[in-house]
């Protein structure tokens, strides 16, 4: 494994974050396709093996269970501080905002549900999730600061947003003498590249990592044609973000399998040895060991710059999907995939 600095902190980080979306109750949550406890540590501990020791995970995965999950196996099988633990937090609710709740208070209590979802502390590494168009901006910033203050967070960060987004955030933050964030979570992929177009290069200039998520577009950068799986077949959201951009989708995936039969690899490993040239820890979600020991081994895969540009040259664009094509002020209210779903906060 190889390790990298993320980003203007001093978290030294796995080239392999491994994502935790996949564990958790499958009976209690947005998916019906998640791992038991028993499987998903085993596909921890497989990973903690391998040398990954960064591990991203949200108070919305299956009502906390993918929190709970990933905390008793950190605690069983490593040392709380040589792991980096990523969570995230959600908006503000209209019952929250009914009540009164302001923004720092929201903060304080998501993020004291994930400690005790976790069992531990503290967290190295808070995003905020989406945008929360019905919060100040202000408050947003002033109650990270005051969780970092406390000791509960070491850093924070972001997920799903503009670039202009950020480069706000971080400059109220820069007025204010705030704690900055310091990475950005996106949805950036083979068949996703939006992300190229301002938010790679306010991140190159500001030294602000990148640790994308669906970094094998939810399996179909890893499958030759005719391969399935569970997720595949029950992952609604992910038939939302990639079905109607299937068949110019299809070109790139074929060349993917193509260089990987070239190789002798997985497609797996193709895709992220591309996506590992372009940021610097990934997102990587497993439901099988293969998948944390193919991830692993793109780490040490160099692609030629031939090879990056004959999976590159078929890319068209695509329209923004999933979480950011509701960030809107119009659609801010309306309803969102992740919630807290039956947790006590």
């Amino acid at each position: 494994m190889q390790y990298v600095r993320l980003g203007n902190s001093d978290l030294m980080v796995s080239r392999i974050c491994m994502g935790c979306m996949g564990f958790g109750d499958a009976q209690n949550g947005q998916h019906t396709w998640t791992l038991d406890e028993e499987h998903s540590r085993e596909i921890i501990k497989r990973g903690l093996e391998l040398g990954v020791n960064f591990f991203d995970t949200a108070i919305a995965y299956q009502s906390g269970t993918s929190e709970r999950y990933l905390g008793r196996a950190l605690r069983d099988f490593a040392k709380r501080e040589d792991v980096v633990v990523a969570t995230k937090f959600l908006p503000r609710t209209q019952e929250e905002i009914d009540m009164g709740i302001t923004g720092q208070q929201h903060i304080e209590r998501m993020l004291n549900k994930s400690l005790e979802n976790l069992g531990m502390d503290y967290v190295d590494l808070y995003i905020y999730h989406m945008w929360d168009y019905q919060t100040p901006l202000y408050d947003i910033m002033e109650g990270l600061n005051e969780m970092v203050k406390a000791g509960k967070v070491r850093y924070i960060g972001i997920s799903n947003c503009y670039a202009y987004q950020l480069a706000q955030a971080n400059a109220l933050a820069d007025k204010y003498g705030f704690a900055k964030f310091i990475s950005i979570q996106g949805h950036y992929n083979l068949l996703f590249r939006e992300e190229e177009r301002e938010m790679a290069k306010i991140c190159a200039q500001d030294n602000i990592a990148m640790t994308p998520y669906s970094a094998l577009a939810g399996g179909r950068l890893s499958k030759h044609p005719g391969e399935t799986s569970k997720r595949l077949v029950e992952d609604s959201y992910a038939k939302l973000k990639y079905d109607a951009s299937a068949k110019q989708d299809q070109i790139i995936i074929d060349r993917v399998s193509e260089l990987a039969d070239k190789y002798k690899v997985s497609m797996s490993e193709i895709s992220l040895a591309w996506l590992l040239t372009k940021v610097e820890s990934p997102v990587v979600g497993s439901t099988k060991l293969s998948h944390i020991e193919g991830a692993a081994k793109a780490v040490d895969l160099k692609l030629s710059e031939e090879d990056i540009a004959y999976l590159e040259e078929c890319y068209v664009p695509h329209p923004l999907v999933g979480v950011m094509a509701q960030n809107t002020q119009e659609t801010s209210k309306s309803k969102h995939v992740w919630s807290t779903g039956n947790q006590k906060i």
